[in-house]
């Protein structure tokens, strides 16, 4: 069993049984490539086959010493969890040795949410009469009415906009579908973007033409170029909070929480396959769980 032939056969299958993104794969690939790279630095001429759990953990000790972060080890981790479940599928290994192999404790950082009035004022701060105006409005509106990825809004097709019913067919992680309800605000905007400014856009390039918001030349747009204009948004609203695409994200699930949704139907709409991801959003301000519990328990009823 060869290393090379092995990960030929991994990429395979992340391909076509995972079916995961290009980038997705190639993160796959360097996890396992590093371990072989600690295996020949350490001269131990190991197939994948004949790695222990020792093995492992020193190359994880090794990772350490380098500097990897807890989070970056946390995730080198996962890979090689997806690399040894591969081998067992495939019959290549009867134990996985990653079973015991324990990653670093990570803290749950709780992800920077704006208030509504802070995202009525970034919205309020784009120039409608500015010719990518409206397309800017529509993208923000989408964001905070739908909780999508920044890479599901760049995504996003036109074929999967059903306006009629209010809902978006998002593709999200790991190519899944997911249905997801669009507002009435958002909608007339993203309707009034598609309706008098995408209709009339005369240079569109033929492999974009399904593609929802467009740059100035007719392509979809870059991640990059999203993260500017809602970071000009936040700068004009006077906002200092460290703010991305996903901070619209963050703040729609949490007002959602906050506003006594169900945190089963937020995880749907949010694509999380586990329902433990949601929950970080359930950070509510301790004066409202106050003010709840003095407003709501039997015994401080008056």
């Amino acid at each position: 069993m060869d290393w090379q032939s092995v990960l030929n056969g991994f990429k395979a299958y992340l391909q076509l049984e995972r079916g995961l993104s290009p980038h997705s794969i190639d993160a796959y690939l360097r996890d396992v490539t590093k371990l072989h790279e600690y295996l020949i630095l350490q001269k131990l001429e190991l197939s994948p086959a004949q790695i222990e759990l020792k093995h492992l953990e020193g190359f994880i000790h090794w990772v350490n010493k380098l500097g990897l972060g807890r989070r970056s080890q946390g995730r080198l981790i996962s890979g090689l969890k997806g690399f040894y479940k591969y081998l067992l599928v495939e019959d290549l290994i009867h134990d996985d040795p990653t079973d015991l192999l324990e990653g670093p404790k990570l803290s749950r950082k709780i992800p920077e949410v704006l208030s509504y009035e802070e995202i009525k004022a970034m919205l309020e701060t784009i120039d409608l009469s500015e010719v990518h105006g409206t397309r800017n409005r529509a993208m923000l509106e989408v964001l905070y009415a739908s909780g999508l990825r920044a890479t599901e809004l760049i995504e996003l097709k036109l074929s999967n906009v059903y306006a009629e019913i209010g809902f978006l067919k998002v593709v999200g992680k790991n190519n899944k579908e997911r249905l997801v309800p669009i507002g009435a605000v958002a909608l007339k905007h993203l309707g009034h973007y598609l309706n008098h400014v995408r209709k009339l856009q005369n240079n569109i390039h033929k492999e974009h033409e399904n593609i929802v918001f467009l740059n100035r030349r007719g392509k979809k747009l870059s991640r990059v170029m999203l993260f500017m204009i809602v970071k000009e948004a936040a700068k004009l609203a006077g906002i200092t909070k460290n703010v991305s695409p996903h901070t619209f994200r963050h703040s729609f699930a949490t007002h959602l929480i906050e506003g006594g949704a169900d945190l089963k139907a937020i995880q749907d709409m949010l694509g999380h396959e586990s329902i433990t991801t949601t929950e970080i959003y359930t950070h509510l301000d301790n004066e409202f769980l106050k003010e709840t519990v003095m407003s709501f328990h039997p015994r401080n009823q008056k």
